[in-house]
């Protein structure tokens, strides 16, 4: 015998992604309430334009980013397939500027240590500090950087390679929700 479950509002699945205005949100508070703000605030940008997991930006290494080319050589972890991605301006000022800060440095983000940062930590608190309506964690920006081109319009199978995914199916998911699916279906 089965039973019918109604769930709440609070019940439900949270969201899996952020919105473009909520990661400026998390980057501003980061600037503004972070000790180290501007590498928090880069940390977060560059998760979000190139689709990283928390283990690929933690292990970014200033070896893979040519700013002279405006070029990030991305290694993707569990399996996925490497790339080398375009820097846009504001990433590369902000680049540059920690690379400024520490010129020895093998990792682009290190904590006061030299060691790795606690990322899923330092999103945790600043979700908090920035007033989110739900928490959040890193693979929050992979999946804001995946929904963000799939509705900006770009193709599923050049979604697939800019993220890694060795099979599509793990890409769709991104088409499935964009905003824009049906738009001109009865043009």
């Amino acid at each position: 015998m089965s039973t019918t479950v109604n769930l709440t509002v609070g019940q439900r699945q949270a969201r899996r992604y952020l919105t473009g205005r909520e990661i400026e949100r998390l980057m501003d508070t980061a600037r503004k309430h972070s000790r180290h703000g501007h590498r928090d605030a880069t940390m977060i940008l560059v998760a979000y334009r190139h689709g990283l997991r928390a283990s690929e930006v933690c292990d970014l290494q200033w070896h893979q980013i040519e700013l002279s080319e405006g070029r990030l050589h991305v290694r993707r972890m569990k399996n996925g397939k490497p790339s080398v991605h375009p820097i846009r301006g504001d990433e590369m000022r902000a680049s540059r500027k920690l690379r400024r800060e520490n010129p020895t440095d093998a990792y682009v983000f290190v904590s006061e240590r030299g060691g790795p940062i606690g990322f899923h930590r330092l999103i945790q608190r600043l979700g908090e500090a920035a007033k989110m309506p739900f928490s959040i964690h890193p693979h929050m920006l992979r999946h804001a950087c995946g929904y963000k081109l799939a509705n900006d319009g770009h193709d599923t199978r050049a979604l697939q390679h800019y993220l890694g995914h060795k099979n599509i199916q793990h890409t769709v998911r991104y088409t499935e929700m964009a905003v824009d699916r049906f738009k001109d279906f009865w043009r």
